[in-house]
This record gives C-alpha cells, structure tokens and sequence, in this order.
C-alpha cells in the first residue's frame, strides 16, 4: 500500500465521485468519511463505494472529527502506507496539486507539507482577510510564520499520525490547532503552491460558518484575551487607586505599578490555569509563573517609566499602552512554555470493524 487520500465529505454534491475518480486513477487509496451527511446525499456516497472506502459518522461532528476517524481508521487498517494526503470535497483542490504535495512528503517523512494558494484579488475578500488575520495571529503566538493557515489540502507521512490524532479541535479549529502543534514540536512546515478553485465571489459551497467557526479557531486566545483583560481591570483599578493614596512623586507611579501587578498577577495565573489553559496548579508551573511576572513586571516598569518620565505620557494612558505591549508577550511564555501540556491521547472513537461506520 503506498499512498491514502482522505477526503472529508459533508452534504457533498457531485463534484466528490469526480475528485475519487481522479485519485483512484492515480491509484491512490481513497478514505471518504461522511459527516452526518444528509438523505439526500446518499446517492453520492454510494456511487463513490466501488473505488473508495467510505466511513460514516451519524451525525455531524465537524471536518476534524472526520479526518481523526480516518486517520483512526489508517492507523489500524493501512498502518503500511507511505504517505497520507487530506483534501476538500467541494472541488477547491487539484488532484494533480495533492499528488505534488504526496511527493514532498515522501521526501521529508519527518515534515508537514501544505498547499499554499496565491493570495490575490481573485481569492474572496473575506478569505483574504481571514487569513491574514489567522496568518498574523499564529506567527505571533508559535514564531513560526505559515503562508497559509487556512489551507486543506495538507500530506504527511504515517510517523505523523499520533500528532495529528492527539491534536485538539473537532471543527475547522482542528486544522490550525494542527499547525501550532507541528509549530509546538518542532515539527516542519513545508509550503508546495497550488491552484485554488473558487466557485463564486462568496465562496458559497464552503461549509464553513463565519461566526462560530472562526469563534472556535480563535478561542484560546479569546479566553487568554478575557482573562488578561480581568486581570488588567483588577491591576488598573488598584494603580488608581495606590497613585491616590500615595504623594504626587515619580517613585509612587513605580510603587504602585509594582503593588498593583502583585495582586492582579496571582489572580491572572489562578484564572489561566483553570479557564484558559486547563492545567492544575503545581509548584513548577507556580515557580515558572513568577518568573514570568517578575521579567514582565521588570519590562512593565521600565517601559511606564519611560512613557511617563521621557515622553511625558500621563500615568493613565501610559499604563494602558503598556499593557498593549506586554499583552502577546506574556501570551506567548504561557502557552508554548509554562502551559504547555505534555503529549496526552485524546480519545479518538474508532470505527466499526468490518462495518466501515464510524458511530461517532
């Protein structure tokens, strides 16, 4: 067995038999995985049975679910192949453009290698844009800078299965969390372009739902985001409050700054462990912790300090640009090294043996 194709697949129209014809051609084994599909689609996966093998989720469960059921599914069946390839049932990606990235993976076993397309007027707007957002954010937060984040068409080698089986998410959040644990492990990342077909302006046949999917993609650091916000509220309550109390002297801005951040740090590390991260406290995470309030805390003071004292940048509005500034620096300490969980196997439901149907 040399190479698998997984083609996740929910209310697919016609355009899925075209995309298992062509890899069947190229006698690529086929893995499609409906997604709690509807009736009317039965027809479609059925037509596509003879050349694929089709696995079924009862209800839908989101296009990481689908691509952990295969990949479940690889593991126990057709743990002998030699590379991997994943790719979109709408049509948006070539078979040629997969078989290129098939390539490059077989080439480099120990890397991921994603299908990079041109980002240019011809994309859709909002396409653009959700990019280059996800694109800025993930270089900030992993260091490690990706063309395209949002990309589906994606290939590795079988030695990749556990991180992609242990990567969190179930939904579209499933593929960039998959980035940043590649990014996380030291795992490359290499980029093939390719042709990106869309079928209108809005890019209509995408199931992917603006609002709540890009909520998911971007929840942990919309949780970092709250918690730190809390915590800067429960800080700059308490500067204010300090700078009152203590004389009108420029030892009493750093004073203050220095009592405030005690207070709001102990309770930003009690919010991160049990909301954001969902890590116990432990004396080595506690100890790493304060050494990142202490580097913060030194980095805050200086830079208030300079606001205030050599651009002349009144107290309140300095403290706030300051935050700002720290803001994806601590971010980027707790969640790649203070936080990080270490490699745990999430459950991961497998088919049936001898039905193909996931019940999942």
């Amino acid at each position: 067995m040399g190479k698998v194709v997984i083609i996740p697949a929910y209310n697919p129209d016609r355009q899925l038999e075209t995309l298992v014809l062509e890899n069947w051609e190229q006698d690529n084994l086929v893995v499609v995985v409906d997604d709690g599909s509807d009736v009317s689609c039965s027809q479609v996966f059925w037509n596509v049975e003879e050349k694929s093998i089709v696995l079924h989720h009862k209800k839908n469960r989101g296009k990481g679910a689908a691509i952990k059921t295969a990949l479940a599914y690889i593991k126990e069946e057709l743990w002998h192949c030699s590379v991997i390839g994943i790719m979109d049932a709408d049509g948006q990606h070539k078979t040629a453009d997969l078989m290129r990235l098939m390539e490059e993976a077989a080439s480099n076993p120990d890397a991921l290698v994603i299908g990079v397309r041109t980002v240019d007027e011809h994309m859709p707007w909002k396409s653009r844009m959700g990019n280059k957002i996800t694109r800025s954010v993930f270089h900030a937060l992993s260091g490690v800078y990706v063309s395209d984040t949002q990309t589906g068409l994606r290939a590795f080698t079988p030695e990749l299965c556990r991180t992609m089986l242990e990567t969190p998410g179930e939904r579209y959040e499933y593929e960039t969390n998959v980035l940043m644990n590649c990014a996380k492990e030291q795992i490359e990342i290499r980029e093939v372009p390719i042709q990106t077909i869309y079928h209108d302006e809005k890019n209509s046949c995408s199931h992917f739902r603006k609002v709540r999917d890009s909520v998911r993609i971007y929840k942990n650091l919309l949780k970092f985001g709250l918690s730190s916000f809390f915590s800067f509220l429960l800080d700059y309550v308490l500067f204010i409050a300090l700078t009152l109390l203590l004389p009108k002297a420029a030892w009493a801005v750093t004073v203050s700054n220095v009592g405030a951040r005690i207070f709001s740090g102990f309770y930003n590390y009690r919010m991160n462990c049990r909301f954001v991260f969902h890590k116990e406290g432990s004396v080595q995470t506690g100890l790493q912790y304060l050494v990142l309030a202490v580097g913060i805390l030194a980095l805050n003071s200086l830079i208030l300090s300079g606001f205030v004292l050599l651009l002349r940048i009144p107290a309140y509005p300095a403290k706030l640009l300051t935050e700002g500034i720290l803001f994806l620096v601590s971010w980027s300490v707790q969640n790649k090294l203070i936080f990080q969980k270490p490699s745990e196997k999430r459950g991961v439901r497998a088919y049936e043996k001898g039905s193909a149907i996931a019940d999942m």
